[in-house]
């Protein structure tokens, strides 16, 4: 495909006065095969600086694990998951049947407070949560015995093994005072302790590790673990023999060890992206400008704030809302990605559902045909983002050689925004030019709960491998 627009049918009837000059939107927003292309051997450029001692935009980071689940991992394992948004605790017993576990988890929204406060305080509402969960889902363990924790920490963290982790910014508007820069695993052990809770913090991992451990748990056809939700992000396993900054760390030439890309930060530099001024207003109006660029294009976080940009630009220009009071549209943040998802699906006449939406959040109804217009833009704002998100997928699987595989993909976005696949399928075709007619070589396989199983499987390798160094060592 040479090229690629986005002309919906939904405009056919529309008012001339409400569709005229919407072509800028599409020059800003449709990116063509072309385009996709460059911006792909970019970020296969920063991927391998990434893995330099020097280092570049995208961390690449080291986790650490360095074997995939053989589905005859055992045990009861505690996960705790720290995401953007909520704070998920997991009880995962791993089973004999290959693939087959049993789970307990409860969900705690992250407090505004607790994610803009001090890191005691962060960890002790951790902690607390813990102990919660404890309380109401007790592990049966003895008296003295510690119950081998897992945790997903959904940020960019430097590794020097798989039990720690120094924090390296925060990400999704966390502003926590004391965790930059340090290592959270003792942190969250002093909360721990704190608490009198008796857990043993055997690994910690992110989100997005979680994903490719558990979808490769069920799919041994998976070679990718990525997260479109809040934020975004892939991880794969790489030779350790190709990344140079391991060298001097003495692993065995076949080595292998699953890398946290961190491609957020994708070109973070303003080299290759396509920004329109949405994007730079975004990024200047954000906790840390400069930063995370890629995932302020893509992410569940901020495509819905894209949307609430151009509404009102729009509005300001006298092209929709005229006799409305938008205030509430003014707001920052108030509309978010599952605003876009509803508005794609809603085919009813008088888009319906699209309108309650309207009401519930902004205090007003549209007329038809100004919802249309805005139904159109969602369908531009939503492409470009899963057409952009292809180019991390298309970029490693470059760098790597992988003509064909299953790539795991956990996140509310991307399971629940019906469009988002088959737009970014259709990406993945446009860059790696799959012959007319062909399969998905690269297949976007929904995935859920990296963070629980994931991460208690993540905590299962770690006991093997570290019964293994006491075997050798004995």
């Amino acid at each position: 495909m040479s090229s690629f627009r986005y002309r919906p049918e939904i405009l056919e009837g529309v008012p001339e006065r409400l569709t005229q000059n919407l072509k800028q939107f599409e020059d800003w927003f449709v990116l063509d095969a072309a385009e996709l292309k460059k911006i792909t051997d970019h970020f296969v450029a920063e991927l391998e600086k990434g893995l330099t001692k020097e280092g570049g935009n995208i961390p690449m980071n080291v986790t650490w694990v360095k074997s995939s689940p053989s589905g005859r991992e055992l045990g009861r394992f505690l996960t705790l998951d720290m995401g953007g948004t909520n704070l998920r605790v997991c009880d995962v017993t791993l089973s004999e049947q290959k693939g087959d576990f049993e789970q307990t988890q409860r969900k705690f929204k992250l407090p505004q407070e607790v994610k803009s406060g001090t890191g005691e305080e962060l960890w002790d509402f951790v902690a607390d949560r813990l102990k919660d969960f404890l309380e109401e889902n007790p592990t049966g363990a003895q008296d003295n015995t510690s119950v081998p924790l897992a945790l997903t920490f959904s940020f960019p963290v430097d590794q020097k093994n798989i039990r720690s982790g120094i924090l390296q910014r925060w990400t999704k508007k966390f502003e926590v005072s004391g965790v930059e820069g340090e290592d959270i695993v003792p942190q969250l052990e002093a909360a721990l302790a704190r608490k009198n809770i008796p857990v043993d913090v055997v690994a910690l991992i992110n989100d997005t590790t979680g994903t490719m451990i558990a979808s490769h748990y069920r799919d041994p056809q998976i070679k990718i673990g990525s997260i479109f939700s809040t934020g975004t992000n892939a991880a794969y396993m790489e030779e350790c023999r190709l990344v140079p900054k391991l060298e001097g760390y003495g692993l065995p030439e076949d080595a292998k060890v699953i890398i946290n890309t961190e491609y957020g930060a994708f070109d973070n530099d303003r080299q290759i992206l396509p920004f329109t001024p949405f994007d730079h207003q975004i990024d200047s109006e954000s906790l840390r400008p400069g930063t995370q660029l890629y995932e302020k294009m893509v992410s569940g976080l901020y495509i819905g704030e894209m949307l609430r940009l151009v509404m009102v630009k729009l509005h300001e220009e006298g092209r929709l809302f005229q006799d409305k009071d938008i205030t509430r549209l003014r707001e920052s943040n108030v509309v978010d990605a599952t605003f876009l998802s509803i508005a794609e699906i809603d085919t009813s006449e008088g888009l319906d559902d699209m309108r309650k939406e309207f009401e519930g959040l902004f205090n007003f109804s549209p007329a038809v045909d100004e919802m249309k217009v805005c139904r159109y833009l969602t369908g531009l704002i939503a492409t470009r983002a899963a057409r952009l998100y292809a180019c991390g997928i298309a970029a490693i699987c470059k760098r790597n050689n992988i003509r064909e595989c299953h790539v795991g993909v956990d996140g509310s976005v991307f399971n629940k925004n019906s469009g988002f696949k088959d737009r970014a399928s259709q990406g993945l075709r446009d860059i790696l030019d799959w012959p007319v007619g062909e399969i998905d070589l690269i297949a976007l396989n929904a995935s859920e709960d990296g963070s629980g199983v994931g991460a208690a499987l993540a905590a299962s390798l770690a006991l093997k491998e570290a019964d293994q160094i006491k075997t050798t060592i004995l």
